[in-house]
């Protein structure tokens, strides 16, 4: 999808407006980091990073928010929310796109001046998402690649670290969406700096595809051996996050 199909498309069929839920933690007293706006993908929403990762990035300076994807909305809307709860922070905001979220983050690059983005576990091919899955889950993914619901598992989401009865917690909170598939995400505005993180044992993004994914953007995927695709809510959760902010750090002083 390009940026001028988007263009036209909101010319002729304009977003329907919504109510947005946006969590956020917000760091007491003054700070110079910039907002961070965390992107979950339609299957999760904001309380997936409300849960550690905001109030853990807030402690370290970084006012964070958190978007719920709009229920039921294709992917212009979801990167049209995205723009529009970046474009009213006060501060140019990085964009964190997690899973699909991250497929929504790259659009939106195209569109928001984001000062860095970081796209963590980024699904982008829906059918090598799915094909991934079906290799963990097939009896739980056979549905999705004939058009119907997946029905998802721990392995395909967690580590085998993570107490079950939190891995079913989260579980029971997540829906079983088909992923975005967006294999033209457009050039970023103004060319910020884009991390790609992940896991090469997450079972439903392949080491395969984090590879592709991060030398697009002119880098490496920065790994995290033993996590599971939802490394915000896994067993070790501080890790990334501790090292996404440490590059956002540096990036942001170089930028500066």
């Amino acid at each position: 999808m390009s940026d001028e199909i988007l263009r036209w498309a909101d010319w002729t069929s304009p977003v329907p407006p919504v109510e947005r839920e946006v969590v956020s933690r917000l760091v007491e007293g003054e700070t110079e980091q910039p907002p961070l706006l965390f992107v979950p993908g339609p299957g999760h929403g904001a309380w997936a990073f409300a849960e550690r990762w905001l109030g853990h990035a807030a402690n370290r300076g970084f006012p964070a928010h958190a978007l719920t994807p709009r229920e039921g909305g294709d992917l212009r809307a979801h990167v049209h929310d995205v723009r529009q709860v970046a474009a009213s922070l006060p501060r140019q905001a990085v964009l964190i796109g997690h899973g699909s979220g991250a497929a929504v983050v790259a659009q939106a690059l195209a569109r928001y001046p984001a000062r860095v983005a970081v796209l963590v576990a980024p699904v982008l091919s829906k059918w090598g998402a799915i094909g991934t899955a079906f290799k963990t889950n097939p009896l739980g993914t056979t549905p999705a690649v004939f058009g119907g619901r997946q029905r998802l598992s721990r392995r395909q989401h967690f580590s085998d670290a993570l107490p079950a009865e939190d891995a079913d917690r989260y579980l029971a909170r997540i829906s079983a969406r088909r992923p975005f598939s967006t294999k033209n995400p457009g050039k970023a505005v103004g060319g910020p700096p884009v991390l790609v993180v992940g896991s090469p044992d997450d079972r439903v993004v392949s080491r395969k595809a984090l590879d592709s994914t991060a030398a697009a953007y002119g880098g490496a995927p920065l790994l995290f051996p033993g996590m599971g695709h939802d490394m915000m809510l896994d067993a070790g959760w501080a890790e990334p996050i501790d090292a996404i902010l440490d590059w956002l750090t540096k990036e942001l002083s170089v930028t500066s």
